[in-house]
């Protein structure tokens, strides 16, 4: 008996730590900054559709007059293909595209952090419209001579929330590794502009034209013993909500790829957007909640007779929102009772670089820290939103806040926050 006494803790105290989950850092981060050429002005946006023969005179007014109201500003970009009237959409150009985004990301975030590439072990790559073969995932493997056991995955058709869902990814087969062996993830979100244009005279298909803009970041992500100390953030909790099955088809719809009635292919936002995104916010705060608030205020929530929405302001110091357009910003700022620094981030991030789709949660994350406001202990909660319908969230805990600017913002910063909104043409 005295032996099961002594014996009982120890196993039962080996059996917990070989089961608990791995703890899984970010070791470091880069944003794809693009070259000054890319630029796209408002008015030369603006320009180009009237050039452009298949638009009519409402259709340009109408994406003048959207972009305009966007919260978008004069310095984002579109890739070289789009400069040109009509703009170039072969397959090329969109391999260009997508390759100088994401080799200047990895290239940036491998100068960051020292890693040789051969001691990554995963790779994830999330773009949603363009899905060559080979996949992203592949170039990147032959690009960087990634070692031959590496296991490479390609998302496509995740829409602007992938950049939550690679980061679970990665953290999910990094936890899958046999006990004992840290390893080291690779990930990159983008999403290539070039083959996205839009040519017809459907309004809500038009709205993709004036929204996105040319953006990519790449992460690494680490379980190894030797990245613990220069580890900057610490994944505390990511949860994932998909509301496709849960109506009549609206969340499914309201974001479409499809052919308008003369066969010209493009990405619908339905007018229910808005709505949707507010119902898939409300699920996936309902389980992310308990995993991150306070006692008291989960007792608090659960006490009043009227239904009201968590302060999460008690559980998290910095909120990233898809800066999936202003419209977008606006609903989740009212929908958590948030202030207007609490959303400068996402704001910010969507004036310098427009909607970059899965990348824009780890713009607004570089905006954090451009700004000097993280702090080691903060909490930063992603929350992304993308087709399908989906709404995902990941929060970070920082361990050590960046000690220079990334380079996405450092010949900016000093420029922001902007004082107002919209824009006008310049």
């Amino acid at each position: 008996h005295l032996l099961l006494v002594g014996v009982l803790p120890a196993v039962v105290a080996a059996a917990y730590l070989m089961n608990r989950p791995r703890t899984v850092y970010l070791v470091d981060y880069a944003c794809f900054l693009p070259s000054p050429s890319w630029r796209f002005p408002i008015s030369t946006f603006v320009e180009h559709v009237q050039l452009m023969p298949f638009f009519d005179d409402p259709s340009v007014r109408f994406m003048a007059r959207t972009l305009d109201r966007s919260g978008i500003g004069n310095e984002t970009s579109l890739p070289p293909a789009q400069h040109h009237i009509p703009p170039r959409i072969s397959l090329n150009d969109c391999r260009a595209e997508a390759e100088q985004v994401i080799f200047s990301a990895i290239d940036d975030l491998f100068a960051k952090t020292g890693i040789a590439p051969d001691t990554v072990q995963v790779v994830v790559v999330n773009c949603s419209v363009f899905a060559p073969e080979p996949s992203l995932a592949d170039t990147i493997v032959r690009r960087y001579g990634l070692r031959s056991d590496v296991r490479s995955v390609n998302l496509s058709g995740m829409g602007c929330s992938a950049g939550v869902i690679s980061a679970g990814l990665a953290a999910g087969l990094l936890r899958a590794m046999p006990r004992g062996r840290g390893g080291r993830a690779l990930v990159v979100s983008t999403e290539t502009i070039t083959p996205n244009f839009y040519v017809g005279k459907e309004r809500a298909m038009q709205l993709s034209n004036v929204l996105f803009r040319v953006g990519g970041a790449a992460a690494l992500l680490s379980t190894a013993a030797e990245d613990k100390a220069r580890a900057r953030f610490r994944l505390a909790h990511l949860v994932r909500t998909t509301t496709a099955g849960a109506d009549e088809g609206a969340s499914y719809g309201c974001i479409f790829q499809e052919e308008d009635g003369e066969g010209n292919a493009g990405v619908n936002l339905s007018k229910e957007l808005l709505s949707v995104a507010g119902n898939a916010l409300k699920a996936n705060i309902t389980e992310l909640g308990p995993l991150v608030l306070t006692l008291s205020e989960q007792l608090r929530f659960l006490w009043v007779v009227r239904p009201r929405v968590p302060d999460f302001l008690t559980a998290v110091d910095h909120f990233c929102i898809h800066s999936g357009g202003r419209a977008v910003i606006d609903k989740v700022q009212r929908s958590l009772g948030l202030s207007d620094v609490h959303v400068e981030p996402s704001r910010m991030a969507l004036h310098r670089f427009g909607n970059t789709s899965s990348s824009s949660v780890w713009y607004e994350l570089a905006y954090v820290e451009a700004k000097g406001r993280m702090r080691e202990g903060h909490r930063v909660w992603m929350i992304a939103f993308g087709s399908g319908f989906k709404c995902n969230s990941a929060v970070w805990e920082c361990i050590r806040p960046a000690d220079h600017p990334d380079k996405a913002w450092a010949g900016c910063i000093h420029r922001y926050p902007v004082s107002k909104y919209p824009q006008t043409r310049t």
